[in-house]
């Protein structure tokens, strides 16, 4: 099942995450576009983005969706004031209906959480008209490894080893060229892939706590009782506050623009 998400929480740490979207949506209004297209926000979280999306295309139709109810309920919060123009539903990407067609398909921070990229970018190719876009961003190659690392590390520790003894990783961070290599078995044209650095440096000890809580180690913390949970994060804390600068993330973000096909 989706993991759910503290989604007021996300809402008000995720700026890093704000950041990256706006930037992709800069870069979709770079194409040549009539206006009034219908978007497919995939995975809109709190609606932040969607927000700007539906400000920068104020013709368009959009549908925003996420695996997460709590994020779907703060979105439909944020996008309260675009009522008529924009659609908020719960949904699983892997369970994307082929009666849904769009005009343009747009994500960030979102495919990482999905696994099963081969059947992500099926969905998404029956999802779009023909000559349909897919503009998207997400975690990959190194992505947070620095991060990962420590965590995995503290995981192992006898007091938390337990509750990590059928732990699978729950990400997908891949490189640029499998990605061009499974959106173009799917039948994408126009495949191009390519990856960024995004080092996020937190302002405080607080923020970046609170940060890894919700945003990055989440399914650390789903699988820990209460009262272990600020236990597990103090030597992360710890060693991030005697990093260069502290309180750093080793973020990349993987960039992949497709079509389908006229």
């Amino acid at each position: 099942m989706p993991r759910e998400w503290k989604s007021g929480d996300y809402h008000r740490l995720s700026d890093p995450q704000f950041g990256w979207g706006v930037k992709v949506l800069n870069k979709l209004g770079t194409f040549p576009l009539r206006g009034d297209e219908h978007i497919l926000d995939a995975g809109c979280g709190s609606g932040r983005v969607t927000a700007e999306i539906l400000k920068a295309f104020p013709q368009a139709r959009i549908t925003a969706v996420d695996a997460s109810q709590n994020m779907v309920d703060e979105a439909r919060k944020t996008l309260a004031p675009f009522a008529g123009r924009v659609t908020v539903d719960r949904l699983d990407l892997l369970d994307l209906s082929v009666e849904q067609s769009f005009d343009v398909v747009f994500s960030t921070a979102v495919f990482h959480w999905i696994k099963d990229h081969q059947k992500l970018f099926n969905n998404l190719f029956r999802s779009l008209h023909p000559g349909g876009l897919l503009l998207a961003q997400c975690g990959g190659g190194a992505n947070l490894k620095r991060l990962r690392d420590r965590t995995d590390r503290v995981a192992a520790l006898p007091q938390f080893a337990g509750f990590f003894q059928d732990w699978r990783k729950i990400w997908e961070y891949p490189n640029p060229d499998l990605t061009a290599e499974r959106l173009q078995h799917t039948g994408f044209v126009e495949v191009h892939t390519g990856l960024e650095p995004a080092t996020t440096t937190l302002p405080d000890k607080e923020t970046f706590r609170a940060f890894c809580a919700t945003v990055t180690l989440g399914p650390y913390m789903d699988r820990l009782p209460p009262e272990l949970q600020d236990s597990f994060l103090d030597p992360i804390v710890h060693e991030a506050a005697q990093d260069d600068p502290p309180f750093t993330l080793d973020y990349w973000r993987l960039n992949m623009q497709a079509r389908r096909a006229a």
